[in-house]
Order: structure tokens, then C-alpha cells, then sequence
């Protein structure tokens, strides 16, 4: 089986095990590539890992499938309430943790499986991903009707934000840095650009400028909601403290044993 392995921080194409008997095969369709897998191999995280998180392809029988990336005890509290990612053994994300999609199949446990309705194309649903990580952003936000919502960053985090609360019939304002982005943020229904006074504002890039911006562009007492992660330490002025702007993070999703997002 090829894949793309890191070996002295760069990405190599190598030949590498297939997946074992004892999970179940998917051959890999789409591999989105995360800002997280660059920053895993500038810090060094990533020596001889096979990356990709972001993942959808088939099962064996043609079954076309997303991927929650996530191995977890599946007993503990925060396993049964949905959010896996805090599961007190000890997560094991694929493609962070262990080896991931960047490959021609992976082996994952059967309560990783999303299988897809009909209409979507499996080569785009490794944003499946992207989506539930805004859907939990957004549950973490305490949206209400009626409120302002502006997100800092157009990338796929961000556009992926943009599109939920389109979903959720909420208006959205974003910030774009390319032109390529404002077509696809004008493509979601969202605006291009970004005022002030925002009652909920979504860092979609996770450093001290666009946290900063966040904070510039919400109300008084409003939220900035932190869904871009942080690889490096970020500086705060005054500016939090005399807004008295609510910090919320979101990070990963999860889902309830009925399906529903968290």
C-alpha cells in the first residue's frame, strides 16, 4: 500500500502496512490537508506519521463514507455524552495520533464510519470534517435569532463556520484576505467585509492579530468564539477587559449516540 509518510520533516511517498483484520477498511477517496498537519511538522510532531484527519472513501462493498477521526474507551462519561475528544483514557485522533488518510486505505474503528446520503459527491466529504468542527463552534456560541455574527478568516474553518450559520438562518459577515475567498464566502450567501458591533464573533485563524481583530469587531460584552487553535503563545491588550468580551473556545465536535452534533 502507498503512502505519504513524514521522514525528516518533509513528505515522502513510501510503501506501508495495510490496515489490519481488526478494523474496518476504507479506501481513501479525499484527504483534506489541515493548517494543523503544517504546523505538526514544523514543530516536529509529525516524524514518521502518516497525516490526514480530514477523510471520506469507500467501505469494501462501495459504501461511501466520512471519517470521525477519533479511537476512544467509548465507556467513559465524556465518551457517552458525545464529546470523544475528551475521553478520560485518552483519545487517539487519526492522522494526529496515529496513522491517518494520507494513504490508499485506513483502517478505523466502525464508530468512526459517517456513511453519506445519496447526492454528495465522496470526493468533496472529507469537508464533512471542517463542518462538524464549525457545528460545534457554533453550538458552543449560544447563537440566539436575531444576533450580529461575523467570522475573522476565510479559510476552510472559516468558510465552513460561514456556511452553518447560513444553515442555521442566521446572517454572517467575512473577513477575506484573497479574492478567491470573498467568491466562495459570496458563493455561502455570506458578506464580504466586516463592520463592528457583532454580538458573536468567530476567530477562524488563531493568532494574536486575528484574535485581537475578533475582539475589535464585537460588542461590548458580546462573544468571540476561538475555533482557529493556537500553535503559538498570543498577546491581549486592555481592549477584552474594558469590553468585557466573553472568550469561548471550541475545539474538535462530538455527537450525542443518536447522531446529533455537539
Amino acid at each position: 500500500m502507498k503512502a505519504v509518510r513524514i521522514v525528516d520533516g518533509q513528505p515522502v511517498l513510501v510503501d506501508a502496512p495495510a490496515p489490519g483484520d481488526d478494523q474496518i477498511r476504507v479506501k481513501v477517496a479525499a484527504v483534506g490537508i489541515c493548517g494543523s498537519d503544517l504546523h505538526l511538522i514544523d514543530y516536529g510532531l509529525a516524524e514518521g506519521r502518516v497525516l490526514g484527519h480530514e477523510i471520506a472513501g469507500h467501505l469494501d462493498d462501495g459504501t461511501a463514507v466520512a471519517i470521525e477521526p477519533f479511537r476512544s474507551c467509548g465507556i467513559c462519561g465524556p465518551c457517552v455524552e458525545g464529546v470523544r475528544h475528551r475521553c478520560v483514557e485518552g483519545a487517539d485522533i487519526i492522522g494526529i495520533a496515529s496513522d491517518g488518510g494520507m494513504a490508499e486505505y485506513v483502517g478505523v474503528p466502525a464508530e468512526a464510519l459517517v456513511r453519506l446520503p445519496g447526492g454528495i459527491d465522496v470526493k468533496h466529504a472529507s469537508l464533512v470534517e471542517n463542518l462538524g468542527i464549525a457545528v460545534h463552534a457554533l453550538n458552543r456560541a449560544r447563537l440566539v435569532p436575531g444576533d450580529r455574527s461575523a467570522v475573522v478568516g476565510a479559510g476552510p474553518i472559516g468558510l465552513a463556520v460561514a456556511a452553518a450559520l447560513k444553515r442555521s438562518g442566521l446572517a454572517v459577515e467575512i473577513g477575506v484576505r484573497h479574492d478567491h475567498q470573498g467568491a466562495a464566502a459570496e458563493v455561502l450567501g455570506a458578506g464580504v467585509g466586516l463592520a463592528r458591533g457583532y454580538d458573536v464573533v468567530f476567530d477562524a485563524v488563531g493568532s494574536t492579530d486575528s484574535l485581537r481583530e475578533a475582539i475589535r469587531r464585537c460588542r461590548p460584552t458580546g462573544r468571540v468564539v476561538v475555533v482557529g487553535s493556537f500553535w503559538d503563545p498570543v498577546e491581549l491588550d486592555m481592549t477584552i477587559l474594558m469590553k468585557e468580551v466573553e472568550l469561548v473556545p471550541a475545539i474538535m465536535y462530538g455527537r450525542t449516540p443518536n447522531g446529533r452534533e455537539i
